[in-house]
């Protein structure tokens, strides 16, 4: 073996290792800035519209799974069919919203800084998973091994979609 094979199998596997961890580490950075999202919206706006927000993630799950008018959305090109269910899951989910905003009120509702950070985790895990197994956002992004492994087994999906609330029974006072 020739010193310049063996400097030329190093430099690959270097380069793979680093597109590996460079990979892993963007998909991560998309679940970190989901948990931002969350916690921020939580700790800004209140915890009364972050129980909202939770609660009507769920309402338009319930609505979006039996929405007899799919077919009328776009099946191609996949990027238009995934905008098109996440936005018609959106739409649902801030409609869900303004009508939970009213009824949860803020001012018997106490949840921790923990709490709001665990929170925030199982909502932004509900939200990836949710993804995986309703809007098939793996037609237009391929994550890495290691989120396929978190939130693409059917199996995991239903400890996913129940973590929210459980996280509320536990943490909202």
């Amino acid at each position: 073996m020739s010193a310049t094979s063996s400097l030329s199998d190093v430099n690959a596997l270097a380069t793979h290792t680093a597109s590996s961890v460079m990979n892993l580490g963007s998909d991560f950075f998309v679940v970190i800035i989901i948990i931002a999202i969350l916690f921020l919206f939580a700790w800004y706006i209140g915890r009364g519209p972050f129980v909202a927000v939770i609660l009507a993630l769920y309402a338009a799950s319930a609505v979006y799974t039996v929405f007899p008018y799919m077919s009328f959305l776009p099946a191609s090109p996949a990027s238009a069919s995934v905008l098109a269910h996440v936005g018609l899951y959106a739409a649902l989910t801030f409609g869900f919203y303004l009508i939970l905003r009213r009824v949860v009120v803020s001012d018997f509702l106490y949840i921790g800084v923990i709490g709001l950070a665990v929170l925030s985790f199982l909502g932004a895990g509900f939200l990836i998973a949710l993804g995986y197994h309703s809007f098939d956002v793996t037609s237009v992004h391929h994550f890495s091994s290691a989120i396929q492994a978190l939130f693409a087994p059917s199996q995991y999906f239903f400890w996913w979609f129940v973590g929210p609330a459980i996280g509320l029974f536990f943490f909202a006072r």
